[in-house]
């Protein structure tokens, strides 16, 4: 619904501005005339009456003995109580010059101002707020009862158009003297001469937001698809890009968090083209987003797919960073408008409970953290550093899980972001403020995140007194099946999310030696942690905890160094899993691993060597598991 906002009477004036080519002697003003004071009564029989809707401009000639003498020819053009003599060298000049007074309208001293809304927050501060400052309310529909109910004078849209709405209000403001009045160029004669020929007059200002479309297929009780089409937008969106597009001439709002700005500038009276395009830029984002709303549900009403020819992500900025991944580099953090996206969870929704501001790698580290804990049905914590998981655990008691992941890797889980997947209580609380590095016993351990998705309120406040800076988010779980982005030069690469679960992939056994249920347990834990490390990704795991992990290398045998050496003696008999398959077995990274006691080896296979692999493990009667599924991570 769109609304507009302009006093409408029959004392309304425009004044013309002399063209540069005339001499002007004004009496009381240097720039053009705003105001409605009542017309003076005009009794000279050479007054020429000219209607220039909606004001009236009187232009009398002048035949005075002093301007023939010279030579001039002048004309008095008079303005409620305000005239202005303007005088030419030739009769020719002076007379087009007249009727070009008596036909150009300026902006009009009356105002208007056009209001159709769906959402009327705050509507009643913006109406009282206009006519305080002389404008004259247009509206249509519910704004106009909205404004009618407190007490606010408005001109309903129909009196304006002189044609009721129509279509079940499909069409009522798609009229002429609604879009005349908005897109006509008040610098413009020809303009302005089409509006006065059909008894048009201009609106100021175009305050509008759209029917909730948005709200309406979101929502949890669904939409069918008539009613879906029925929220679409027609006549609103068609006002806000009219308005913004001659934003010169007209203010157009669709926000009312700016309605206090708007009357501040009005205010003001000052012509301000900067702040009047940072509004129209608005407007017209508005309208993007909201036509991009439209188009993915119609997409996905229409073929359902994933990929369609093109698409639009509508953004919206949550924050501005300090910097980037780097001190030299800005940033900022945008969140993501998309249907899909609602109730989607995710950090990006996540409430921010305590510390500083979150910075661009924050967000980076505490995604691949939160994104790993939520892949387990257990309670589990997780250890996240440079979005690597250095240290993962599932028990019973979260307390123990949680020093089991800081084990992992005390060193890496120093400074870096720490995830549960269960609510954080007082004694889980405490323990993260006291607990002491495993490296040395003496030293407090130290985190820059703690995110988890609720927080019992005493474990809240215990966390606030580790660290002022600590960073305590409360998230959502993230909704499976979303689509993936990743930027490259020039384009963006899409594809589905890689949620698979271990109950969704089979392993199958291809050595000779079968794994007992805990050894194939371990399998399927060091499984689901290895798909959040990136590649080449080696994770070793027993007793449903991460010992070592090895992320990130170019060749697939110093991960597996990389882990081992983390694992310790604690590899005898542990699982480990590979991201992808193995491309070599003998004097490589799967002998290597059966040497060092490694009980079962879990990997996607496919490899033109897998023959080697299984070999290798029949050798060292060690349990080899393909599974068929690459977890590759870049």
């Amino acid at each position: 619904m769109v609304a507009l906002v302009t006093p409408r009477s029959s004392s309304s004036l425009y004044s013309r501005t002399p063209s540069p080519s005339s001499s002007s002697l004004d009496f009381k003003h240097n720039q053009m005339l705003r105001f409605g004071a009542p017309l003076p009564t005009v009794t000279s029989s050479n007054a020429v009456i000219s209607r220039t809707s909606p004001a009236i401009t009187f232009h009398f000639r002048s035949t005075d003995a002093a301007s023939l003498q010279n030579n001039n020819f002048c004309f008095q053009q008079v303005v409620s109580h305000s005239s202005r003599v303007n005088c030419y060298r030739n009769k020719a000049t002076a007379e087009a010059a007249e009727t070009m007074a008596g036909s150009v309208a300026s902006p009009s001293a009356s105002k208007q101002a056009l209001i159709s809304l769906s959402d009327k927050k705050d509507l009643d501060l913006l109406a009282t707020g206009l006519q305080e400052l002389g404008y004259t309310i247009v509206s249509t529909g519910g704004t106009a009862s909205a404004l009618e109910k407190a007490g606010i004078s408005v001109t309903k849209v129909e009196e304006l158009t002189k044609f009721p709405e129509m279509l079940d209000g499909r069409v009522k403001t798609l009229h002429p003297s609604v879009h005349g009045g908005i897109l006509a160029k008040r610098d413009q004669s020809h303009h302005m001469e089409a509006l006065e020929k059909h008894s048009i007059s201009t609106f100021e200002l175009v305050v509008v937001n759209l029917y909730p479309f948005y709200e309406k297929v979101t929502s949890t009780d669904g939409v069918v698809f008539d009613d879906g089409i029925e929220n679409i937008d027609i006549g609103g969106p068609t006002m806000i890009r009219a308005a913004a597009k001659n934003h010169k001439d007209v203010l157009v709002v669709v926000d009312s968090q700016d309605y206090p700005l708007l009357l501040e500038f009005l205010k003001g009276n000052k012509d301000d083209q900067h702040f009047r395009r940072k509004l129209a830029w608005k407007a017209f984002q508005h309208v993007a987003a909201y036509d991009s709303a439209v188009s993915e549900w119609l997409w996905k009403q229409t073929e359902g797919d994933k990929f369609p020819p093109s698409f639009t992500v509508p953004l919206s900025l949550k924050s501005s960073l300090r910097y980037g991944e780097n001190p030299h580099q800005k940033a900022a953090f945008y969140t993501d408008s998309s249907l899909s996206e609602v109730n989607g969870g995710g950090i990006a929704t996540a409430i921010q409970h305590h510390g500083k501001e979150m910075s661009y790698n924050n967000y980076l580290d505490a995604d691949a953290a939160w994104n790993c804990v939520c892949e387990f049905e257990n309670p589990t914590c997780v250890v996240v550093k440079h979005t690597n998981p250095c240290g993962v655990a599932s028990r019973d008691d979260l307390i123990e899980a949680y020093r089991l992941a800081v084990k992992a890797d005390p060193v890496s889980a120093f400074g870096g972001i720490v995830a549960f997947n269960k609510q954080v209580d007082e004694a889980l609380a405490r323990d993260i403020r006291e607990f002491r590095s495993p490296t040395d016993g003496e030293t407090r351990m130290f985190y820059e995140i703690v995110v988890a998705p609720s927080y019992s309120e005493k474990g809240l406040e215990i966390l606030r007194g580790k660290s002022k800076t600590l960073r305590i988010l409360e998230a959502k779980k993230n909704s499976r099946g979303k689509l993936s982005l990743r930027q490259v030069g020039g384009g963006w690469l899409a594809q589905d999310a890689d949620d698979l679960t271990p109950e969704e992939i089979k392993f199958d056994l291809v050595s000779e030696k079968s794994p007992e249920e805990s050894a194939l347990n371990d399998a399927k834990f060091a499984w689901l942690c290895v798909k959040h490390v990136k590649s080449n990704a080696i994770v070793i795991a027993k007793n449903n905890c991460m010992l070592g992990m090895g992320s990130g290398q170019p060749n697939r045998v110093d991960s597996l160094r990389i882990a081992l050496r983390k694992a310790g003696d604690e590899v005898k008999g542990a699982a480990l899993a590979s991201d992808a398959f193995f491309p070599f077995a003998w004097k490589d990274a799967v002998e290597e691993a059966c040497e060092s006691g490694i009980g079962v080896i879990a990997e996607p296979g496919g490899s033109i060597r897998d023959a080697d692999a299984i070999d290798c493990c029949n050798k060292y009667n060690v349990s080899l598991l393909f599974t068929g599924v690459r977890h590759f991570r870049h």
